[in-house]
């Protein structure tokens, strides 16, 4: 079978495995290839130039042959260099960034491109190398919007899911995993205005700029938190994703 050549394609490692006593199987995303799996000979020998470089929530060009059968899912990677720009994520936004990662893993198809999508997690990885705090929940709420909206899984916010009547500004109401975006009593607190919705709609259109969804995000992240929570287990599926429990296990202790 005829192969292809994929020359310096912009990548991040989602997640490695151990393929052999020197060698790795990486889950990578791409830009113009989306999440693919490559096999990288020879990274874990010291004297390796891949293994400095195959790190998670680094800015990567990768170069790999890709088979032409459709049947060839893991292709050799040839060539990585470290793009540079920030250095990696430490503590609890390190943490962030590989919970993002197991999204990535859990809702994308392999070789299903997502060119605005890897756009937008490449600047969050980069705010995430630099700031701490305050700014990570809203920085996940937006992610978390784009990653649902890219795949297909997120309802219209402008509307109720199931009846499509259009939101009172002043309405309450709640995502739903089963039942999308519906109208919930004034105290429920998993839920946003109306209003609010309108505005986070709004703000994930094409075209807006990614901090306008972030400030959006910022005035409602706490109540906005354990909807879209919600919805991304429903569509992961079981088990529970493995950097969230780990999170909740840390806040016990």
């Amino acid at each position: 079978m005829p192969q292809q050549r994929v020359t310096h394609e912009p990548a991040y490692v989602l997640h490695r495995y151990d393929w052999s006593e020197s060698s790795l199987i990486l889950e990578v995303f791409t830009r113009h290839r989306g999440r693919t799996a490559l096999v990288a000979k020879g990274a874990k020998r010291p004297s390796s130039n891949f293994r400095p470089v195959l790190l998670p929530l680094q800015p990567l060009h990768l170069s790999w042959t890709q088979s032409a059968s459709d049947s060839a899912e893991i292709h050799p990677l040839k060539w990585a260099e470290w793009v540079g720009g920030h250095t990696m994520p430490t503590g609890e936004a390190l943490l962030s960034g590989l919970y993002l990662n197991e999204l990535l893993m859990r809702l994308l198809a392999r070789d299903d491109a997502h060119s605005l999508l890897f756009d937008h997690y490449a600047a969050v990885v980069r705010v995430l190398a630099t700031e701490h705090g305050e700014v990570l929940e809203p920085l996940l709420r937006s992610f978390e919007l784009l990653l649902l909206r890219e795949v297909g899984l997120l309802p219209a916010l402008d509307v109720q899911t199931l009846t499509l009547a259009p939101l009172e500004p002043q309405g309450r109401y709640a995502l739903v995993a089963e039942a999308g975006l519906r109208a919930v009593p004034a105290a429920e607190r998993a839920s946003l205005s109306g209003a609010q919705w309108l505005q986070l709609h709004a703000a994930l259109r094409d075209g807006v700029p990614f901090p306008t969804l972030l400030r959006e995000c910022a005035a409602v992240a706490g109540e906005l938190k354990p909807q879209l929570r919600g919805l991304l287990q429903y569509h992961c599926g079981h088990p529970v994703l493995r950097t969230r429990q780990f999170m909740m296990d840390l806040q016990s202790l």
